[in-house]
This record gives C-alpha cells, structure tokens and sequence, in this order.
C-alpha cells in the first residue's frame, strides 16, 4: 500500500511552508514549569494575563512535525558538547532547549560569565554539555556598556577582520555549533579593518565614510563556513516600535499574508541568500 503522504518518505517536506494550527495538549513546559527562563523574558510571572499563545503548533503543507524526543536527544548526544553562539536570540533558543531537557534531567550550570549572558549547562548522566557563547556581532567588537550591562552612549568599535576568540579560542571543545547573529549591525557603529579605521555605520558628525550595515552584515557571514538555512525573527512590536506606538496585543500568530519581511530584515535577506 502506497503512504498517505509520499513526499513524506522522501526528503521533499519544506518545513518553512505550512501554519499554525491549534494544539489543545500544549507545550512541553511553560514559564511555570521551567525555572532556567530568564525573569525580564518570564511572561507569566510577569503578569501576562491570557495563555492561548501556549495552544499552538506549527504545521508544515505536506508532513507532520514529531513532537520534540527530550529523552532521545539525550541519548544521541551522550559524551558531546553543543555550542549555540551569537546574541539574544541564540540565548532564547538555549533557554528553550534546556526548558525541554531538564524534563528528563536537571542540569548543572557549571560556568557563566560576570555578566551571566554566556553560560555552561552539564547534563551529567550523558556526559552531555551545552552551553550559550555570547557574541552578537561573532566578529571582534568593542562594545562599551554601563554598570547595568546596556549598551551606552559610547561608539562600538568593529573589527571586520577579526573573528571574536571569545568562540573561536574554544571551538574544538564542541562536536555541534549553531551560530547566528544580524540585529546587532543595525546600531551605530565604527568600521575598523586591518587596524585603522574604515569607515561607519550611521555615525552623523564624525567625518567617516557611511558604508552601512550591510557592508559588515556581508563581511561577517563571508567569514562563516556553511549556511544550513536563513530565517529571520518577527518584531517584537507591531505598529511602531519600543518608544514610538508600538504595541503587543498580539494573542495569535500571523496567518499566511498578514505580515511580511520589513525593509531591514529583507536587505538582510538577500545578503544571506
């Protein structure tokens, strides 16, 4: 008998084409049960009053995704280390994947940095480790930040020659690497190369040259191996942004054409592509 789905079995499934559909069993872990959330990310604890964004699941055409294995994940990376490096993002996608593996068992933190952004989980049954390497712009950067740990005022200094050995001085501890990174070339920015400066990014009244985000964006993905797949993250805010108009009343995901690429996000497109 002929499957129900013959593209099924044979590696044709896009899983970036599809929906959202309705998933009444929920998720694996919520912010209640799952104490490796950030608190500032922690929506519930933060006093979220609805949890219909928990009962849903995305659905791709022309196959069906298997709920997440915690437990054969587990196995599978028995005696090896993942390494996720990048900026905030990577971090989200970390906190998620331990949420989903301390259900089988709880992992030991056993590094951060002093400002706990970079972190080393150990999963000690599996000799398993995991951890989040911070490093938004994964090239060298001299990022100036107040006792709080913002950003500040000060210019960030780039060097687009230079990958940040904060990852690279470590890579051969980790059988898998997941790196990622693109929002952080959107602030201002000063260009250094082959240690003289270059030119800016958006830098009014300092006399360099304008060479845009772009510019970095390319020379920072020329320096990585091999792009598996390019995706992009939504905004957290619809119809403005974080000072200006913008809101979260958002209590269910985009159907197919209600939302798109902004200008930003499709520049960054076509430099990945």
């Amino acid at each position: 008998m002929a499957p129900e789905n013959p593209k099924e079995n044979q590696g044709q499934c896009n899983l970036f084409v599809g929906e959202w559909i309705p998933n009444p069993s929920g998720p694996l872990y919520t912010n209640e049960s799952c104490k490796f959330i950030e608190d500032h990310q922690n929506c519930m604890k933060n006093g979220r009053p609805d949890t219909g964004y928990l009962y849903w699941k995305w659905k791709p055409k022309d196959c069906d995704l298997p709920l997440f294995n915690n437990k054969e994940f587990l196995k599978s990376m028995r005696n090896k280390a993942w390494a996720i490096i990048g900026d905030s993002i990577s971090s989200d996608h970390v906190q998620s994947l331990v949420c989903l593996l301390s259900r089988v068992e709880e992992p030991l933190e056993v590094y951060h940095d002093k400002e706990y952004r970079s972190k080393t989980w150990s999963f000690s049954s599996y000799n398993f480790t995991l951890s989040v390497i911070w490093s938004p712009f994964l090239l060298q950067a001299d990022i100036p930040e107040d006792t709080g740990g913002a950003p500040s005022s000060k210019d960030i200094h780039l060097h687009l020659d230079i990958l940040e050995d904060k990852w690279t001085a470590q890579i051969n501890k980790y059988e898998y690497i997941v790196i990622a990174g693109g929002k952080w070339y959107l602030k201002t920015t000063i260009y250094h190369e082959k240690e003289r400066i270059i030119g800016c990014h958006y830098c009014p009244g300092k006399n360099l040259t304008e060479l845009g985000f772009e510019f970095a964006y390319k020379k920072a993905l020329q320096y990585m191996c091999v792009v598996f797949f390019k995706t992009t993250t939504p905004d957290h805010f619809e119809n403005g942004n974080g000072l200006k108009g913008g809101t979260c009343n958002r209590t269910a995901p985009f159907r197919d054409g209600q939302t798109g690429l902004t200008d930003v996000d499709r520049v960054m497109q076509g430099i990945k592509v």
